[in-house]
């Protein structure tokens, strides 16, 4: 028998390959580029989307259950969730915030509202252990009965002019509200077992929050609402003989954004096979939905998914000009895409893999990724059971019986791309990742103008590899013959953990980013993209090519909705036409 060293991350129940029918999944080779990678959008398979549709399947019931506010809106406020099988309770703490200690970045140590998601009934002896930590985030400490530790500020833009309006019986201009579509900003939330909080095993073995970051997302969820009680709360309290209540469609609008960096990023690189099953899950989807045979019927509806993105699109503002010129390139392409729909006499059973085909010759990585998102509303009775399918095993064997031959043999299979790279090349090594000395954040940094390189994080899996590659080779010209790869780790044993993902991951095509992250000129941008683009994020808005402002719920129903039809289409909300209607 084979022996092996294990080092565990995770345990989840293995999920068995999809059946995709008769279409071959796209290749790692471009599934796996980081542009395309930076060029997804949302899906069936976001984790918000199938949040809100266990949350309406099964009818949660949510209550504001104290919502203690002075005029101002400061205060403490408690949602009480009951799920089908378990108790949950959302304590919110608003404070007043000096707008010159109002920042979006990790090294801030005050914000508008702080907030907790806790297994089970608080009562006010804990809800006092909550004051005396949750506001103070990093600096505080709970217990794991906490599963989700969050904050967030307030939209400059948004929040004091929408409580203006509704103060003097208007409504919020849906235009502005189009250009920032929330009230709220989170910048961080931790579901990880930071800070003494519940770790993502207690987490997962929750039915209801099984599934990978949906504690975390609801929470967000439920935050949504309370910024809309809030400005609504303070309206009333500055203006009781005229204020109004906002309108549902535009409640509904409403997200709420968050800002994120670099700290997202080493998540893609230190969870490969978690990412090769988001990713597997993605285009087994998109597999299954290229082998159905379209009629009139989902033709007119593809149609009508463009159509209802090209407007979506048109109403995505953002400053960053290289971003503003994709979103510029999106529309016109789309439109492209709806006339060759429209026209092309080509035979049913061919058309969306000639849909796609059409797009890859002819459009934009950011359309292409679209068209596949769009294609995959058609069929959800062919997605959705693939939600179940994106959590992972997260285990990293070394098989250290395996020959040295066998393991080049397997570098030059699955790893082409990363032995193509010549580190002896400067521009190949110019960035350097590694963790800031007071937050103990991702940071990025110039070789040779920045500080830090001394203390460089292990996300240069290129350059890893080539090293590995090069060592065995020098390795083997001393050998007569093939050596059991322990041999070789005990002369070299810098080499035991990118040995060891070499091994598991060749089982794993969809979990190596295919690019070299050193390289000068790499945009850290793609990976965050990816990642939220998985989450359900829209509206993105890159601050620089290092974080971005994005919007999570908009759109979605609202809490007085569950219960209710819910047709799930809501993920591409557009501005609501309100009329003169107050």
């Amino acid at each position: 028998m084979v022996s092996r060293i294990r080092r565990t991350v995770s345990v989840q129940a293995d999920n068995p390959r999809p059946d995709t029918g008769r279409v071959p999944l796209r290749p790692a080779s471009e599934v796996m580029d980081l542009e395309r990678l930076g060029s997804l959008h949302p899906c069936r398979l976001s984790f918000i989307r199938t949040l809100m549709r266990k949350v309406m399947a099964e009818r949660w019931a949510i209550q504001r259950e104290r919502f203690d506010l002075d005029d101002n809106g400061y205060g403490t406020c408690i949602y009480r969730v009951a799920s089908p099988t378990r108790i949950y309770n959302l304590v919110i703490f608003s404070q007043y915030l000096d707008p010159d200690a109002r920042s979006d970045r990790v090294i801030a140590n005050a914000w508008d509202v702080a907030f907790a998601l806790c297994l089970g009934d608080v009562d006010d002896s804990y809800i006092e252990r909550l004051r005396e930590n949750v506001p103070r985030q990093e600096a505080g400490r709970c217990d794991p009965r906490v599963m989700v530790l969050s904050r967030a500020n307030r939209s400059l833009r948004n929040f004091d002019s929408t409580v203006e309006a509704l103060s003097r019986g208007h409504q919020p201009d849906a235009d502005q509200l189009a250009r920032v579509g929330y009230l709220y900003r989170t910048t961080a939330v931790y579901g990880n077992g930071k800070f003494g909080i519940a770790d993502y095993p207690r987490i997962r073995e929750l039915e209801d929050f099984g599934l990978p970051f949906s504690a975390q997302m609801f929470a967000v969820y439920l935050l949504r609402d309370f910024s809309i009680r809030q400005v609504e709360h303070i309206a009333r309290c500055r203006s009781p003989e005229t204020a109004v209540g906002l309108h549902p469609d535009l409640q509904r609008y409403l997200g709420i954004g968050n800002s994120t960096g670099l700290g997202m990023a080493p998540f893609l690189i230190n969870h490969p096979q978690l990412i090769n099953q988001w990713l597997l899950m993605r285009e087994s989807a998109l597999a299954r939905c290229l082998g159905e045979v379209p009629n009139r019927e989902t033709r007119e509806r593809m149609i009508g998914l463009i159509d209802h993105a090209i407007a979506h699109n048109a109403e995505t503002f953002t400053d960053d000009p290289r971003q503003s010129a994709c979103n510029a390139q999106l529309g016109a392409e789309l439109q492209e895409a709806r006339d060759w729909l429209a026209q092309t006499a080509i035979p049913e059973a061919m058309l969306w893999q000639a849909l796609l085909d059409w797009s890859r010759a002819y459009c934009s990585l950011e359309t292409q990724e679209l068209l596949n998102s769009l294609l995959l509303e058609l069929y959800p009775e062919r997605v959705d059971e693939l939600e179940q399918s994106m959590g992972a095993s997260e285990s990293q064997d070394l098989v250290p019986e395996m020959g040295t031959d066998d393991l080049l043999a397997r570098l030059r299979r699955d790893y082409d791309w990363a032995l193509n790279y010549d580190f002896d090349d400067a521009e190949q090594t110019h960035l350097f990742w590694y963790r800031s000395a007071e937050k103990e954040e991702p940071r990025l940094g110039e070789r040779g103008v920045d500080p830090g390189d001394e203390w460089e994080m292990g996300l240069d899996v290129a350059r890893q590899t080539r090293e590995l590659y090069d060592a065995l080779l020098d390795w083997r010209a001393t050998q007569e013959r093939s050596t059991p790869l322990v041999e070789f780790l005990l002369a070299h044993p810098r080499f035991k953990g990118i040995a060891r993902r070499v091994q598991t991951l060749s089982e794993h095509a969809f979990g190596d980013i295919r690019a070299n992250l050193l390289a000068q000129g790499t945009l850290p941008i793609h990976l965050l993209r990816c990642k939220l683009a998985f989450f359900g994020a829209t509206k993105f808005d890159p601050r620089s090519d290092r974080w971005v402002r994005i919007t999570l719920f908009q759109g979605a129903p609202r809490i007085e909705d569950i219960g209710q039809h819910f047709a799930d289409d809501w993920w591409m909300p557009l501005k609501p036409e309100l009329g003169g209607e107050r």
